[in-house]
């Protein structure tokens, strides 16, 4: 290992895998800076192949590495690190050579920290955060500029706040959670009830409560419980802009992609990968392993584990027009078809 990268061989034996130089013996001691695509990448870095449909492109990578499965073993005579699961193996050697920023612990003077609030003297505060009363900030956290962090707020250990998230009060975050700019956590549910034309509020006095390692993406939104709390599993990654509504339970390790909106009570299993801009409509629940493909509409359960689509795939506008008169009479041509089968 050395200050400006590491050996080829270091990385193998860190993160594990067999390295295969072949006859280019000193392709083992080859410093190795960074990572990079297989388009773009340097005689220094390291590049990765999970996708069959760009093996191709390695003939003319210019990348010093790659990371590579079993089956694509033959795609290059580059050095390069055989694992069964590439893409993960990359993740890891990209995080050593980009880790997180350590920010120097302490309290900027420019922010507002209650007396009874609770801050472990290794954690981070930014300029113009406001704490409220009874919060507990653990060790080694870093809450960005502008955040707001109600009374009653826990946040574990290693977690990291970028600026001007906001965390209403009795909201639970995990150890080594990451949320980005402008997330909120704790909002109310959407929740009234209706009487003689009008909207009586019903308040929310349920809170979120996060596991361990999650990741929460900017401007994603998740609302507290009506009475029982909305729950986060551990290990649930959220991309930018999702809603997740009131009293929703989502299982450990769940994926969730942009613009995705959850409707209150919905209960999500472990592992479910959710494509971008999927609605899913309240009071449901979705199984374990389920995978959502992008613009999915769920109005029902999902009982058994699979890939659900729905949607109609893009085409020319034209050809849309056709179709799209033809759905208009679908149930005039059903009805037809019923009575020609009697």
């Amino acid at each position: 290992m050395r200050n400006y990268g590491m050996y080829l061989s270091d990385i193998q034996r860190l993160f594990g895998g067999e390295l295969h130089v072949g006859e280019q013996r000193s392709a083992a001691d080859l410093v190795i800076t960074s990572v990079g695509t297989i388009e773009h990448a340097s005689e220094t870095e390291i590049t990765f192949l999970a996708n069959p449909k760009y093996r191709s492109a390695l003939d003319d990578s210019r990348a010093g590495a790659v990371i590579i499965s079993p089956s694509n073993f033959d795609a290059t005579t580059k050095p390069r690190i055989v694992t069964d699961n590439p893409y993960a193996y990359f993740a890891k050697v990209a995080q050593h050579f980009s880790p997180r920023t350590a920010y120097p612990p302490g309290v900027n003077t420019l922010a507002a920290i209650n007396p009874t609030a609770r801050v472990a003297k290794s954690a981070s505060i930014a300029e113009f955060v406001s704490i409220g009363a009874n919060a507990v900030i653990g060790e080694r956290v870093r809450i960005g500029a502008g955040c707001v962090i109600g009374e009653n707020v826990v946040i574990g250990d290693d977690g990291e706040l970028a600026a001007h998230v906001t965390l209403y009060h009795h909201c639970v975050i995990g150890k080594r959670a990451l949320l980005h700019a402008g997330v909120v956590i704790g909002a109310d549910g959407f929740g009234f009830a209706h009487e003689n034309g009008a909207w009586i509020k019903i308040p929310q006095t349920g809170r979120v409560v996060m596991g361990n390692d999650c990741e929460i993406g900017a401007s994603s939104t998740i609302d507290r419980g009506t009475m029982q709390d909305t729950i986060i599993g551990n290990g649930v990654k959220i991309d930018n802009q999702v809603q997740v509504g009131h009293n929703s339970i989502i299982g450990d390790n769940t994926l969730i992609s942009g613009c995705t909106g959850i409707a209150g009570s919905t209960t999500i299993g472990q592992r479910v990968i959710i494509g971008g801009a999927v609605s899913i409509t309240g009071h449901l629940s979705i199984c374990d392993d389920a995978i959502l493909s992008a613009n999915a509409f769920v109005m029902k359960s999902i009982t058994t584990p699979g890939m659900y689509s729905a949607g109609m795939p893009l085409m020319p506008h034209r050809e849309w027009l056709k179709n799209a008169a033809q759905l208009r009479h679908l149930d005039e041509m059903a009805n037809k078809l019923k009575k020609l089968g009697k």
